[in-house]
Formats: C-alpha cells, sequence, structure tokens
C-alpha cells in the first residue's frame, strides 16, 4: 500500500520565483490497485510521481509503502531513488537502442547488485516478456519494435525487478490515438493480471476513465477531487472537475427552496431557462448562487413532449454526425444546451424540439 500525506514540494524558477508544484497533497493507493493523477499541464501531478519516485524532494510530507517510510520531513528520512525498489516508465521510454529486447529487459537485474544468476536472470526476464506478450521477440533488435512494443518492453523492464510500486508517467502519450487505445486495454490487462500497486500520471480524461481504479484530479498543485472513474464524471465536487473530465452543459441559476420527493429530497434553481429541480452533491440553501452541470448524453431530447418535470420547448441550431451517435446544439430560450443522441434521431436544423433533463443527472455545484 502506498500511503501519502501532507506532501509538498516547490523549486525557483528560471527567475528564481518559488514554485509551489504540489501542496498538501494526501491520498493511498491500497494493494494491488490503478491510482490515477490527472490534470492539466503543470498542475503538479509530474511533480508528486517523482516526489514519490525520490527524484525530487519535497519540503514536507511523507511517503510510505508497505509501511516503509522513504520519505518524512518531521523524521528527516530520505531514501535514495535507486534504494527505494520502485518501476517507472517515462513518457520517452528510454529503450537501449544497442541492445535486444532480451538484453533490455535483464539490465535492471544485471546492474541491480543482487547477485542473480544467469539462470535466474533468464527466468525473470521472459516471464515478464511473456507477461507482456514480446517473449517471441526476445532476441529482436530494440530500434526494430513498434512503438506499442517499445512501451511494453519499457514496462517489461520496469516490471522485472518485482517492485512494490510501479510508476507511469503519461507512458502512451507518444502513440498514434489507435494504437493508444489498443494500449490501454493492454495496460489495464496486465495491471489487473500482476495485481501491481501503480500510480498513472496523465492529462487525458479518457486515458484515466478507462484504466483507473480511482482518480485524483489535480489543478494548480492541489487534489480538487479523488475518486472512482464513475463517480469523478457522475458526481463532481466543483466546476474544474466537471469540466475537465469529459465535456459539460454549464447553466448558472439560484437556489429557491428545497423540496422533498419520493426518492428523497431534491433542490429548486431558478435559471435563464426556467426552473430546474436538480439533485446536488453538496447541501445548498435558499438565494446561493450555482452552476447546473449536466452531460451532453444527459441532455433527452425528444419530438414529442415527454412527460415529467425538467421539460422545455426548443429549436434545433446545429448538428454533427458523429457515425455512432449525433451532437445537436438545441436553443431553449437565450441559451444552446448540447446533447449527444443516438443517430436514429433525425430531427432537422430548425425545427422544433423537447428537451428533457433528469434531475438526478443535474449537478448543482456552488459558485466560488
Amino acid at each position: 500500500m502506498l500511503k501519502i500525506e501532507g506532501l509538498s514540494t516547490e523549486y525557483p524558477n528560471d527567475k528564481g520565483q518559488i514554485i509551489k508544484a504540489a501542496q498538501d497533497v494526501s491520498f493511498t493507493v491500497a494493494e494491488g490497485r490503478l491510482f490515477t493523477l490527472l490534470g492539466p499541464s503543470g498542475c503538479g501531478k509530474t511533480t508528486t510521481l517523482r516526489s514519490i519516485a525520490g527524484l525530487e524532494r519535497p519540503r514536507a510530507g511523507e511517503i510510505s509503502v508497505n509501511g516503509r517510510v522513504v520519505y518524512s520531513s518531521s523524521t528527516g528520512v530520505f531514501v535514495s531513488p535507486n534504494r527505494r525498489g520502485f518501476g517507472m516508465v517515462f513518457q520517452s521510454y528510454a529503450i537501449w537502442p544497442h541492445m535486444n529486447v532480451f538484453q533490455n529487459a535483464a539490465f535492471p537485474l544485471e546492474v541491480g547488485g543482487r547477485g542473480y544468476s544467469r539462470k535466474k536472470i533468464r527466468e525473470n526476464v521472459m516471464r515478464v516478456l511473456s507477461a507482456v506478450q514480446l517473449d517471441h521477440l526476445a532476441e529482436r533488435e530494440a530500434t526494430k519494435l513498434s512503438g506499442g512494443q517499445q512501451q511494453r518492453l519499457a514496462l517489461a523492464r520496469a516490471l522485472v525487478m518485482e517492485p512494490a510500486l510501479l510508476l507511469l508517467d503519461e507512458p502512451l502519450s507518444n502513440l498514434d490515438a489507435k494504437l493508444r487505445e489498443k494500449m490501454r486495454f493492454e495496460l489495464k490487462r496486465l495491471q489487473r493480471d500482476l495485481r501491481i500497486t501503480t500510480v498513472y500520471v496523465t492529462h487525458d480524461q479518457s486515458e484515466a476513465l478507462a484504466l483507473s481504479h480511482e482518480i485524483a484530479v489535480m489543478n494548480e498543485g492541489r487534489i480538487q477531487q479523488i475518486g472512482s472513474p464513475r463517480d469523478i464524471y457522475e458526481r463532481p465536487l466543483n466546476q474544474f472537475v466537471a469540466d475537465f473530465v469529459g465535456t459539460s452543459n454549464f447553466i448558472e441559476g439560484t437556489v429557491l427552496r428545497r423540496e422533498s420527493t419520493t426518492d428523497g429530497s431534491c433542490d429548486v434553481v431558478r435559471t435563464e431557462i426556467g426552473d430546474v429541480t436538480v439533485s446536488a452533491v453538496q447541501e445548498l440553501h435558499p438565494d446561493e448562487r450555482v452552476a447546473l452541470s449536466v452531460r451532453p448524453e444527459d441532455v433527452e431530447l425528444s419530438e414529442a413532449r415527454p412527460a415529467g418535470s425538467n421539460v422545455w420547448e426548443g429549436r434545433v441550431e446545429q448538428k454533427v454526425f458523429l457515425g455512432e451517435a449525433v451532437d445537436f446544439r438545441v436553443t431553449v430560450g437565450s441559451r444552446t444546451l448540447l446533447s449527444r443522441r443516438h443517430p436514429t434521431l433525425r430531427t432537422k436544423v430548425g425545427e422544433a424540439i423537447f428537451v428533457q433533463l433528469n434531475p438526478q443527472k443535474c449537478v448543482a455545484l456552488k459558485v466560488a
């Protein structure tokens, strides 16, 4: 298990100004789980990963793995990177071009100082090459591998030491779109099969949602929210998370009142499109300003007026055919909403259409 408590890392920039790259970062990763640090460039995710690896020395906090403290500001502990026993794969795979596949994977065992026999080295290397499906290419020159194969070789080299923790820094970003999607499945399979505790850094929301057991969304050095992929996507805690992870419609309004329903309670918010019944992640109060987050796939469209609440008549302003879906831009009053529907809905541009918002899919977020 990885445990991070109150981690803060800062460093001077080119002008001598102090950059607070990570501020009071805390999280726990259970054994065998994949935990993702997600956020835009400069948010502190890579600095946090490098601090875990020992490549950055934090100003404050504590880092421990399976009860072993590798960094503590309070006790002065700082274990050097080579003694932490972690595996790491960078954005650039750093494959040795003068070595073949087997030699690349064997390198950490040969220089690690553990005195492995040649037989033991071969057994360990072939086991990890088999896990990443490169055992049949053991004698191939590393420079003759495809991008996806090089990525798997970098993983094999990180795994061969049987690390207590695997650290991955944007490992798929150099691959083309189709190969990146394929490698997501490969990486997910490998991590689940080997049950290795993993911290993954990416700015790609789809990647994070597809791979992770848990996600920490970061911004300006701080964690904004930690949760499962579904929680992060469906129940964002603030507007930054809702906006960064996926696409969302934001409708600003003012809380009118709280109402009791058969399913519990809900809030009524007055907005520019009318009064909207919503669910709230946090407790709301009358007259409070909020922003409603509604995902495009949750903006229901129909040509006949549906039953229920949160229904308005709008007009189709624009359509974009995407193959498996159609994006509709629908004007309701003075507001335009984005809706993603199945291609069977064929309402033409300029025609009237009814919009319905499910109260459970309208997430009310407090405006800072």
